[in-house]
């Protein structure tokens, strides 16, 4: 059902046929993609799997069994950063082109989670002994020649730093965290003052000083030195109460087709929700009449053409038939949470791997086709299994049916 020569269009001119080694043929490299996702697994298990699997070798174009890896792990990476933003959008275009009528409905339903990033639970400590080590690596890398290591030093400091919840060892982490700080901030500034002014690393040092310099109250805090566009999110969770990565958008229909799926940093929920809604009309063709949204989106009453549903007490003059109406369209609105629950545990959205913003973008679209693509191959299962279900309980009937011998016509009307 898939359109391969679509992607064969759209990703063609960004390769070259003159310079450079034969490229891996397109459908390989988007069936990877999509077998990933599907089922949840890294590049190199994809990669992996593929060598054992027919079925996975012939969804990517192979006509007999092929032994061996059809490309290295890390070539997924550079073709995700060849397709871009764009290609996933394509990607995620076709997902919902497949499941035919169900992705035409007029009405979808809106909502947001966050898709955490690959990164450890940021704190001070944390984040000052990883500055201490990467201005090591740069004077290592430009051979310049640091006063002091303080190897010996930092390991009696890491020691003072721990069991810090103790009473007796409160006093002596708080002065070791103001020590390695310390720390970090003069080999910082001896760097500043030893590197030309045109090094290549005087964006990381900047980095440094602005985590040394910002405070529980600052705004636009850095919480991890590798991936410093994380945020950090609170979306009132009892278990979780902050969790550090980005806020993803997405759309369902209400047959249960995911036609929008978008990024963002850290927005107000209603501000989301026009970008999601164009990005429907983008890949559907057509503008839904209703978003159903949670009361996270106040504010938005109508955009363009759609009318914004947000739970509220109904007015006295609606009938009984729109208040149950206007409830049960609420209530169906509440399926998109177990879907967003799918998204997480089975096509990889619970946590990012994918480095930078446009990472995070081509995760989230990624996870919406893959469950598109999981979706239609229930439904076409579901379909088989009732098909060849009826000849075999027919038969079924008429070989118990000619049994009488082993049979009572009693037992028979009690079995059926």
């Amino acid at each position: 059902m898939v359109q391969w020569e679509v992607f064969e269009k759209a990703f063609a001119p960004l390769y070259s046929a003159d310079t450079g080694r034969p490229a891996k043929p397109i459908r390989l490299m988007v069936g990877l993609l999509m077998l990933k996702h599907t089922r949840n697994l890294s590049d190199e298990m994809v990669v992996e799997q593929w060598s054992e699997n027919n079925y996975f070798q012939y969804f990517t174009g192979e006509n007999s069994f092929a032994a061996g890896f059809p490309c290295e792990a890390s070539e997924l990476v550079h073709f995700r950063k060849r397709i871009g933003e764009s290609g996933a959008e394509l990607i995620l275009k076709e997902s919902i082109r497949i499941n035919g009528k169900d992705a035409e409905d007029p009405n979808v339903n809106v909502d947001t989670t966050v898709q955490e990033k690959n990164i450890t639970f940021p704190t001070d400590a944390k984040l000052h002994k990883k500055i201490i080590q990467k201005c090591k690596v740069i004077a290592e890398k430009d051979e310049v020649e640091l006063r002091q290591s303080y190897s010996r030093t930092l390991k009696q400091l890491s020691r003072d730093q721990r069991f810090r919840n103790h009473p007796t060892n409160k006093d002596k982490a708080k002065k070791a965290d103001k020590k390695v700080k310390a720390i970090a901030g003069r080999l910082v500034r001896e760097l500043e003052r030893k590197l030309p002014p045109n090094s290549q690393y005087q964006g990381d040092l900047a980095l440094f000083l602005q985590i040394l310099s910002q405070k529980k109250d600052s705004k636009n805090k850095i919480y991890s030195i590798h991936e410093p566009e994380v945020a950090c999110i609170s979306k009132g969770k009892e278990h979780k109460k902050y969790e550090f990565g980005n806020k993803a958008s997405f759309a369902k229909t209400d047959s249960g087709v995911l036609v929008a799926a978008l990024g963002f940093r850290d927005e107000y929920d209603g501000h989301t929700l026009k970008p999601t809604l164009e990005q429907v009309e983008r890949l559907t063709g057509k503008t839904p009449k209703k978003a159903k949204v949670d009361r996270g989106y106040r504010g938005n009453k109508k955009i363009g053409e759609t009318e914004v549903l947000i739970p509220s007490t109904p007015s006295k003059s609606m009938s009984y038939y729109q208040r149950k109406k206007l409830s049960d369209s609420h209530k169906k609105r509440a399926g998109i949470e177990p879907v967003i629950g799918h998204l997480k545990t089975d096509h990889r959205l619970n946590r990012n791997f994918y480095k930078g913003v446009v990472g995070d973008n081509i995760n989230i679209m990624l996870a919406a086709a893959a469950f598109n693509f999981k979706r239609m191959m229930n439904k076409w299962k579901i379909y088989f299994c009732h098909v060849l279900e009826r000849p075999f309980l027919s038969f079924f009937k008429n070989f118990i049916t000619n049994s009488s011998l082993f049979f009572s016509n009693k037992i028979f009307k009690l079995t059926f």
